[in-house]
């Protein structure tokens, strides 16, 4: 007894029933230990991005639910307005700004799970957690975005951490404020923007900086259209054939290319930097071919998250295998996805969001009450292009890369010419009824509010 009282606090050691205690609850420890905790809820929503936070309140508003019915995961601390990045690299908008608390904005009702998500188990309906614990659900969406693959460009990570580096990227909040910093700091030489041939969140995003670079530097007597008598020369490198995939924009933006006196090196994808060398690569087995710069803008390629592939959700490329109209699992019924995650064939931005949102709540609440997912997204989605001088090309497109032009059915306006009121859609229009109404479901894009 006297070797158990040295082994325990002085002040337990003063009472035989705190030293009977002690004993047994080392015993309860070793014949039990703990156990992780389980959840149940009618609909779980992992991502609380602007697809995951958007669906989880229109759910809200739209069905019948009691409190933590319906639940949220997501491991982050912020929630960020990303399409505002490239406003910040363009010097207009303050990072900071663009992000609110995720605490701020969830709803008391919803049940919120700030942690990761370890693995997805479909046929059992539930998934767990990073910390072990279990979430069963009925009904899941799964919406966590996708990540930025800094790794398929060797050399990106070193070259973006050090604040010396000639090399930016509007794709992440830790350096898209960088991006405006080197614009600003760049007097003559070589500026190259990339653009990869595989997936990336707002396929025009990489060279909207561009343009937004050039208006700058136009501005401050650096660049001029005439290559000839220009300080900077500016190239537009990306791993596609052609500015832009819709092909009605597409050939508006070689237009302007052109008259700008930008270089387009199409079907280059960018694979390593190794101090101010540029390697691309070129399509069929062509010579990589090597460009020095003086300012480098980077858009990664972006992939989709580990756990959804290894859940057996992913399709060959790893995004969620969900029918491009209803939006449901093609394998799992109860199943759901939307936004970047998801295999639907058009361009991750907001826009597309604002349009599957409304379509995946119906759904989802049909199949709830024991109905056919009749609703139909036709694969809407807008690319506000920022061209510099404080003009926008309002493109919006569906599946097919057929246009589909909100201003042009109501007032027969080309979207194809970038325009001042296009512009102020989306430096101050589209920010704000993103923080006052998108993130509580209540915004339908096009349709305007729900």
């Amino acid at each position: 007894m006297q070797a158990l009282r040295n082994r325990i606090p002085l002040a337990a050691s003063q009472s035989t029933a705190t030293e009977h205690s002690f004993i047994a609850a080392r015993r309860l420890a070793t014949v039990a230990p703990a156990t992780s905790a389980s959840s149940n809820h009618r609909v779980v929503v992992v991502g609380s991005g602007s697809a995951g936070i958007a669906l989880s309140h229109q759910l809200l508003r739209k069905g019948n639910f009691k409190k933590d019915d319906i639940a949220i995961v997501d491991p982050a601390t912020w929630h960020h307005y990303q399409p505002g990045w490239t406003l910040v690299g363009g010097g207009l908008k303050s990072k900071e700004d663009l992000r609110r608390p995720i605490h701020e904005l969830i709803e008391p009702r919803l049940k919120f799970y700030n942690k990761n998500v370890a693995a997805i188990h479909p046929k059992d309906n539930y998934l767990t957690l990073g910390d072990g614990d279990k979430i069963n659900y009925d009904q899941l969406v799964v919406a966590p975005g996708v990540t930025i693959d800094y790794g398929s460009v060797k050399g990106l990570s070193e070259a973006m951490a050090n604040p010396a580096s000639l090399v930016a990227s509007i794709y992440s909040y830790d350096y898209c404020d960088k991006v405006f910093r080197n614009i600003r700091h760049l007097e003559k030489g070589s500026a190259i923007f990339t653009q990869p041939a595989g997936v990336v969140k707002c396929a025009g995003a990489p060279q909207k900086i561009m343009w937004l670079a050039l208006d700058h530097w136009k501005r401050a007597g650096l660049y001029n259209y005439s290559s000839d008598q220009s300080a900077i020369k500016i190239t537009f490198a990306t791993g596609l054939p052609t500015m832009f995939g819709v092909p009605k924009y597409s050939v508006a933006l070689e237009e302007l290319r052109e008259k700008r006196g930008v270089e387009g090196l199409f079907e280059h994808n960018l694979v390593s930097i190794e101090g101010n060398t540029a390697t691309f690569d070129r399509p069929g087995g062509r010579e990589q071919v090597k460009r020095d710069f003086d300012f480098l803008h980077v858009a990664p390629k972006n992939v989709p998250h580990g756990f959804v592939n290894e859940s057996g959700l992913g399709n060959e490329a790893g995004y969620v295998d969900v029918d491009q109209h209803t939006l449901r699992h093609k394998t799992y019924n109860n199943v759901w996805s939307l936004g970047d995650a998801s295999s639907l064939p058009t361009s991750k931005t907001v826009a597309a969001i604002t349009s599957q949102a409304p379509v995946l709540t119906r759904n989802l609440l049909l199949s709830m009450e024991g109905k056919d997912a009749s609703q139909e997204y036709d694969g809407y989605t807008s690319c506000p292009l920022l061209t510099g001088e404080k003009e926008v090309m309002l493109a919006e497109f569906k599946y097919g890369g057929v246009p589909k032009e909100t201003f042009n059915e109501w007032f027969g306006i080309d979207q194809a010419v970038p325009r001042r009121a296009f512009y102020h859609l989306k430096k101050d229009f589209f920010p704000w009824v993103y923080d006052r109404y998108h993130v509580k479901g209540q915004w339908g894009g096009p349709k305007g509010l729900i």
